[in-house]
């Protein structure tokens, strides 16, 4: 391990720079127009896998964007992991708040500026460099590696699901490392105990044929935009608890001592409402506002839309509305049964003389981490190495739904080591990552190869 962590110090600069290039490319999955640029993403990360010294790394096709499928086995009796990460980023937009181009990396204060820095280039590079660092010094690594690397996290992990089913045979392992996920604070490692599931989906009000005006059918029919807005204020009671029937039927509390380990996590909220500029909370009643944000179920708008918006008055009443809603969910929640939930609750409260209609746009279940599983303790001797200090034990309010994907198709105990941090501007403007932290990163997974090497992972 000496020699890999050696390599890592002497490299870091050529680690900088190559991230660059990566970030370089607008990878975004969610848009048709960068399609070409989220292929030569893929291109981009297999050539340098390849380079690393992995020995054989593939790019995929699927039906949406390329995944690539990357192995280096060295002995079937050591420990495998299969390592996941994704290459594709969020849309930059809106441009103007950014304080440098969003593609073209700017490092300030130590810190590295652009779009998919810590989501997730700049965390899945320091998987690859890890490796490369023990290919490169002794030839072997301390574990048979196997990496799935997609760009389409960001659209909702589509292809994922019949990728894994495809290609189960070649992706047995031992545990599922994933980097794409946040440290408790500054100079506080964390490994991550549970994540949320989401369902996200958009839907449609019609009411007319055409824009109709004002004066003429105004107090007479349904107004698609006021229908839309009675819809959106019947999801949620004035206490803050979700109004949609049966949305807490299979919703599983923490006990009471899961409450109070959660207490001890590192929490400032006067400083979390103070970083995005928010007045004060809104939680449901008998949760604090860290236990809302991520272990408890959510349902939010993501945008809505409908009439006219542009300049000066254009009295008509629209022929359509439609938004965006997506849903959290927590462990023993089922995406499909809280999607017909939530369709059921729209329904209802829309008039019969308006048509609604449903696109699904994605899902993902809710996940436990074993606490007893070896790859964590190995993870947490790598963090507390790397940083001083042991790793807390975090509750993510976020979802990676390849995640729970690996666990239920592939079997794998999912391994949630990362190094973002809130004030990062996660799929905002202005985007960044520490690189003291992306040094520290790599470090830190070198080191759990080896910990979780010996010993065939015990």
């Amino acid at each position: 391990m000496d020699r890999a962590l050696s390599f890592i110090e002497e490299h870091h600069q050529r680690h900088i720079g190559e991230l660059e290039d990566f970030l370089r490319i607008p990878s975004v999955s969610t848009d048709p127009e960068f399609a070409t640029d989220v292929n030569r993403g893929a291109d981009w990360l297999a050539e340098r896998l390849r380079t690393a010294g992995i020995d054989k790394a593939e790019v995929i096709k699927t039906d949406i964007h390329p995944i690539i499928l990357a192995e280096h086995v060295t002995d079937p009796k050591k420990p495998t992991v299969v390592a996941y990460g994704h290459y594709d980023v969020q849309p930059p937009d809106p441009l103007d708040l950014w304080t440098s181009d969003p593609f073209e990396p700017t490092v300030r204060d130590g810190q590295i500026f652009a779009r998919g820095a810590v989501d997730d280039k700049g965390q899945l590079m320091m998987i690859v460099n890890a490796t490369e660092a023990y290919l490169k010094s002794s030839k072997e690594l301390p574990v048979n590696l196997k990496m799935v690397f997609e760009g389409e996290e960001e659209c909702a992990s589509e292809s994922m699901g019949p990728f894994l089913e495809k290609y189960k045979d070649r992706l047995t392992g031992d545990v599922a490392l994933i980097c794409d996920t946040s440290m408790a604070e500054p100079g506080i490692p964390a490994i991550t105990a549970s994540l949320r599931g989401i369902v996200y989906m958009e839907f449609f009000l019609k009411s007319s044929n055409r824009d109709l005006h004002s004066g003429l059918y105004g107090g007479a029919i349904h107004n698609p935009l006021n229908v839309l807005g009675r819809v959106i204020a019947s999801l949620h009671d004035d206490d803050g608890r979700i109004a949609v029937a049966g949305m807490y039927d299979d919703v599983r509390d923490l006990s009471a001592a899961e409450r109070e380990e959660m207490k001890r996590i590192p929490f400032d909220e006067a400083a979390w409402l103070e970083t995005v500029g928010v007045r004060g909370t809104w939680t449901e009643p008998g949760y604090t506002t860290l236990e809302a944000a991520t272990i408890r179920p959510t349902v939010d708008m993501n945008g809505v839309w409908g009439g006219y918006a542009g300049e000066g008055s254009k009295t008509i009443i629209a022929a359509e509305a439609g938004a965006k809603i997506s849903a959290r969910l927590v462990p023993d929640q089922t995406p499909d049964d809280i999607m017909k939930k939530l369709q059921r609750h729209i329904r209802e409260h829309t008039p019969e003389s308006i048509e609604v209609t449903f696109n699904p746009l994605g899902v993902g279940s809710a996940i436990n981490v074993d606490p007893n599983h070896p790859g964590l303790k190995s993870a947490a001797r790598a963090l507390e190495e790397v940083f001083k200090v042991p790793p807390v034990m975090l509750r993510g309010g976020g979802s990676i739904p390849a995640a729970a994907m690996m666990r239920d198709v592939l079997g794998l105990e999912p391994l949630l080591v990362g190094f973002g941090l809130d004030t990062d501007r996660v799929h905002a403007p202005d985007e960044h990552f520490g690189l003291d932290r992306f040094r520290m990163g790599i470090e830190s997974i070198a080191r759990f190869f080896s910990y979780y090497g010996e010993n065939g992972g015990a």
